[in-house]
């Protein structure tokens, strides 16, 4: 049998339970070796469908197990910093959700600490190893629709009206890393970054703020060199938005509301060109972005190759994200 990574699982959420975990059980390379919960009789039936052999009750006990070789950490969003650090300290290698941190320190602090420990660190960004993705970055990197001008996104949800009241959600905690932005406008800003290759130079946003002190709706802009632009949208009280739309010089890509998360389900794009009012439609066949990740993770441990994409880029969007949420606090353009 060939060669598997021992993963551990930093609590039981919801995307480990119906994303991660399924798709690590099912990859050719790394198997779930212990999940850790403050909840166990919560994971109790998670560790039989799955066939996860230990349960903890503990974080700490899962870092101290020295089988395990891999962390990953999908706790609430001001947990990924301590957390991390902790199994890196504990030396395994850590694939953290997304966002990386709450803020540009955090991350630096998460990546200098993984590098000086020759541990492999990654933000779980799934959408980029999708080959939808792939093959829509590589279409505007060979100048398919001539040179990029805007990137536009949006990925919206309704959170619903009970906890936008209560605030009883750890999205709705500004002291637990809640917040718009951080939760799903983290995407579009990563998204700018990889299509367009470039850094931002400012940007600019508006927010509408909770009572509760997180921002629920955001719209921001950012000015990239070339005189290229991108826009974002991000909010937990709209109808469902989960798209992006690339245009350039010759032509645009435009995606459905499945842009990120397209599950298992084939992947369609349109592609219009510069005068056309509709386009042409390209079908990726389905996969497991997922699974596709976490294999890319484990092979990299594996086979001592490169990550897609190194710490050092998650902290480029951390910085950008930190200055959108202080344009949208000060009503200014921010310079990144």
């Amino acid at each position: 049998m060939a060669k598997q990574v021992k993963w551990g699982i930093l609590g039981n959420a919801t995307i480990a339970r119906v994303s991660v975990i399924p798709a690590i059980q099912k990859s050719c390379n790394g198997i779930v070796h212990a999940l850790a919960t403050r909840s166990p009789e919560h994971a109790a039936q998670v560790a039989i469908t799955h066939h996860i052999a230990q349960v903890y009750d503990d974080y700490d006990a899962l870092l101290n197990d020295p089988a395990i070789e891999v962390i990953y950490n999908p706790l609430p969003n001001h947990l990924h910093h301590p957390w991390t650090l902790k199994a890196l300290r504990s030396n395994k290698h850590v694939l953290c959700e997304k966002p990386m941190a709450c803020n540009r320190g955090e991350a630096q602090e998460m990546a200098d600490v993984a590098n000086n420990a020759g541990l492999l660190l990654m933000e779980a960004f799934t959408y980029r190893f999708h080959p939808r993705s792939q093959r829509i970055k590589q279409m505007v990197a060979d100048g398919f629709i001539g040179k990029p001008c805007l990137v536009r996104s949006a990925f919206c949800f309704h959170i619903g009206e009970e906890l936008l009241k209560s605030g009883d959600t750890i999205r709705m905690k500004p002291e637990m890393g809640g917040g718009a932005l951080l939760d799903v406008g983290c995407y579009s800003v990563s998204l700018a970054r990889w299509l367009l290759d470039e850094e931002p130079t400012q940007v600019q946003a508006q927010a509408i703020y909770h009572p509760g002190g997180v921002d629920v709706h955001v719209v921001g802009s950012l000015r990239f060199p070339g005189q290229v632009l991108a826009t974002l949208e991000a909010s937990f009280i709209t109808a469902l938005q989960q798209t992006y739309t690339v245009v350039g010089t010759k032509g645009a890509i435009e995606l459905p509301h499945d842009a990120f998360i397209p599950w298992e389900k084939d992947a369609v794009f349109t592609v219009r060109d510069r005068n056309e009012e509709v386009g042409r439609e390209h079908l990726t066949s389905g996969v497991d972005e997922y699974q596709l990740m976490v294999e890319h993770f484990a092979g990299a441990i594996l086979e001592g190759k490169a990550l897609a994409f190194s710490p050092e880029e998650s902290i480029c969007n951390m910085k950008v994200l930190d200055a959108l949420a202080e344009a949208a606090r000060s009503g200014t353009t921010v310079m990144v």
